[in-house]
């Protein structure tokens, strides 16, 4: 839906003029066809150009109308076919659309360029470009190496869609399984337009909803690293992309760590670039500072798309923003810092500075008195620990997903803490907990924080992670624990770069619970550290004077964006409510968009959803979420709403699963269907 764009430079007057095609059919081979919408040269047929492809399933006439306004009459500006695509079963594409990043999805993308590269305004060449969906996808079907793709950008993505997405993060089920398949629920129940699909959009639209399934029902089979998983992670074989691809992320976003990953073990020619910003593309980026991010892509382009010696692979690998030290805010628009670079990833000049843990609570440079200490976390811990993408930025608006100050869950943690550190230090990389430990329980989940704690005890979250101990031998096994059996545990911590400046104090947090981020598991757990053999790794850079030297990015530019009208305000808000009385902890957050209006088509679109989190507070079985969500879609005498309703708890040994859907054309209800599963718990 629709997000500010940040104040950037708006280009009306481009080296090619443009003529825009704004819907074309583009046939599969089973006899559906793909909605795509074109911009390009308006000289292409007599001077072909290479095409630029981006494929995801969030409805290119409307939806996602804003932000195709100011990317792709840029690149089409500058001497390329800019194609945008409906997935198959979404928007104005017929068919029907089942699952995420299924092999007929990519079968589809893999026509559709083969299709482009045909064209008479085409040289035959073509690259992809997407964030989050359309990242994933360009990673998936590059490993298809269709013989017309020359080159991808891929932004806020992953290359792991079991372990680092938002299902089961460290082998841990995450709410924000349950948020996405909310969402993703209601996506797919959304009709096509009948101004480009005309009288039979009724009938594409019922079609649609009779096929729809609960895409949570799915995930939640699959508890484990699997073939389910295993299908579009290109993790599993990265030598299967041959073409080069530039990785892009931001350190408020979920996706980042892949870009590390993707820059260690890919073996093409390949770039990264991680900006301070949320799940966003880098000229709209919040936190800022943005950058220019169009122009950076049309020397990505130009290099592998035209041959123009832009210089781009002459510079190094990977460009990243080291933050300075920052409390949390929910206000914050933008973070102080700088850029930095490496040549080469894992970077050849960095260091590890390994901690000890010891008694009482210690990080030492030396190995502390050893000794053993325990910690049950009331299931509750996690309240301060915001949303997992942390993406709800806006200009005009507060973010209620960014991290709290952690000192309330760190007294419900089991913490280690160094002494004011006497030099200042800047952390780049992965940090890594390595921890001899025991359990009371067969199945048991750590949450593992490192914080910046300031001379006043403010706690700030650097970086976190997660691990399902049940998963300790690996993602693609789980076994019961035996109480009292010494494990080692490996959690790697999400990828940062963080300034800590002298005087500050590091602390190691540990907890057996982190709601509602993560499930909790089927009974209150107290997990004992050993310290004797259990560590911290903290991965440092030093300081250089190159970094100064780096050619600064151009400012944001874009194409004009869209015109729209605000037609009713939207809201953004996280709230926490605790029932002294009952113990309940209610956690709500608000997601509005508002009402607006595009003015080209006189289409008005409105999107809202709440999410509720209850947990009771010493009884981790009584954890539910429950998810509402309506949009609609108006136009003259046409009116469409669709509202879904998720609610997901759990016994012992099952989550227990309902989700209702109900679709209405104007004031009558077409469609009404509801779900009932109950879903074996698998060690989560």
């Amino acid at each position: 839906m629709y997000k500010d764009p940040t104040v950037a430079r708006v280009v009306s007057s481009f080296p090619h003029p443009i003529r825009e095609i704004v819907h074309c059919w583009i046939p599969m081979r089973d006899g559906i066809r793909i909605s795509a919408r074109i911009w390009l040269p308006k000289d292409a047929e007599r001077s072909p150009v290479p095409a630029i492809l981006e494929c995801h399933p969030y409805r290119k006439q409307d939806a996602e109308a804003w932000q195709d306004a100011i990317n792709h009459p840029y690149f089409a500006g500058h001497g390329y076919a800019s194609v945008r695509i409906d997935l198959r079963g979404s928007g104005e594409s017929e068919g029907i659309l089942q699952d995420e990043y299924s092999d007929i999805e990519h079968d589809d993308i893999c026509e559709v360029i083969a299709w482009l590269a045909a064209q008479p305004w085409c040289t035959g060449s073509v690259g992809m470009i997407g964030i989050s969906w359309g990242g994933f996808t360009a990673l998936q079907v590059a490993a298809r190496r269709p013989p017309a793709l020359k080159c991808i950008i891929t932004c806020c993505s992953t290359d792991d869609r079991y372990a680092d997405d938002m299902h089961y993060m460290g082998g841990s089920l995450m709410n924000d399984n349950m948020v996405w398949g909310a969402h993703f629920f209601l996506f797919m129940s959304r009709p096509p337009t009948p101004d480009i699909v005309g009288n039979q959009w009724r009938e594409m639209w019922i079609e649609r909803l009779h096929a729809l399934e609960p895409f949570v029902a799915q995930w939640l089979k699959h508890q484990r690293r699997n073939a389910y998983w295993k299908r579009g992670s290109v993790c599993e074989n990265y030598g299967d992309i041959a073409c080069p691809v530039y990785t892009v992320s931001g350190w408020a976003d979920g996706y980042r760590n892949a870009v590390f990953r993707l820059l260690a073990n890919l073996n093409v020619p390949r770039k990264g670039l991680i900006g301070p910003w949320s799940h966003m593309y880098g000229h709209q980026g919040v936190p800022g500072p943005a950058i220019g991010f169009l122009q950076e892509c049309l020397r990505w382009w130009d290099h592998w798309l035209k041959g123009k010696a832009t210089g781009i692979m002459d510079e190094p690998m990977l460009r990243a923003y080291m933050l300075e030290p920052v409390r949390t805010s929910a206000t914050l628009i933008h973070s102080e810092g700088r850029w930095i670079a490496e040549s080469s990833w894992p970077s050849p000049s960095g260091t590890t500075r390994v901690y000890h843990l010891g008694l009482p609570g210690t990080l030492t440079l030396e190995p502390g008195r050893p000794g053993s200490i325990g910690v049950s976390s009331p299931p509750i811990t996690g309240l301060a620990s915001g949303v997992w993408g942390a993406d709800r930025h806006r200009l005009d608006r507060v973010n209620p997903g960014a991290p709290l100050d952690q000192r309330e869950d760190d007294a419900n943690s089991l913490c280690f803490e160094t002494e004011p550190l006497h030099e200042r230090i800047e952390i780049f990389g992965a940090v890594v907990a390595k921890l001899n430990l025991s359990v009371d329980r067969p199945v048991a989940q750590l949450a593992v924080r490192l914080c910046d704690v300031a001379p006043d005890g403010a706690s700030t979250r650097i970086t976190y992670g997660v691990l399902n101990l049940t998963h300790v031998d690996g993602h693609e096994f789980a076994n019961e624990l035996k109480v009292g059996q010494q494990y080692r545990a490996r959690v790697q911590l999400t990828d940062v770069a963080r300034a800590i400046p002298v005087g500050n104090r590091l602390r190691l947090s540990i907890s057996t619970a982190y709601w509602p981020l993560l499930w909790p598991s089927p009974a209150r757990v107290t997990a004992t550290i050993h310290c004797g053999h259990s560590c911290l790794e903290l991965p440092l850079r030093a300081s250089r004077d190159d970094d100064a030297a780096l050619a600064p990015f151009d400012i944001p530019e874009t194409a004009p964006p869209l015109s729209m009208t605000l037609l009713r305000a939207g809201k953004n808000a996280r709230t926490i409510h605790r029932d002294v009385g009952t113990g309940e902890t209610i956690v709500t957050c608000i997601n509005d968009d508002g009402l607006y209006r595009i003015e080209r088509t006189g289409v008005e679109l409105d999107f809202s959803g709440v999410e509720r989190y209850r947990l009771t507070a010493d009884d981790p079985l009584s954890a539910t979420s429950e998810l509402d969500w309506t949009c609609s879609f108006a136009k003259g005498d046409w009116y469409v709403r669709c509202v879904t309703h998720t609610r997901v708890s759990g016994d012992a040994n099952n989550f227990h699963l309902t989700v209702n859907l109900d679709a209405y054309e104007g004031d009558t209800r077409v469609f009404c269907r509801s779900w009932n599963q109950e879903i074996p718990r698998d060690m989560n």
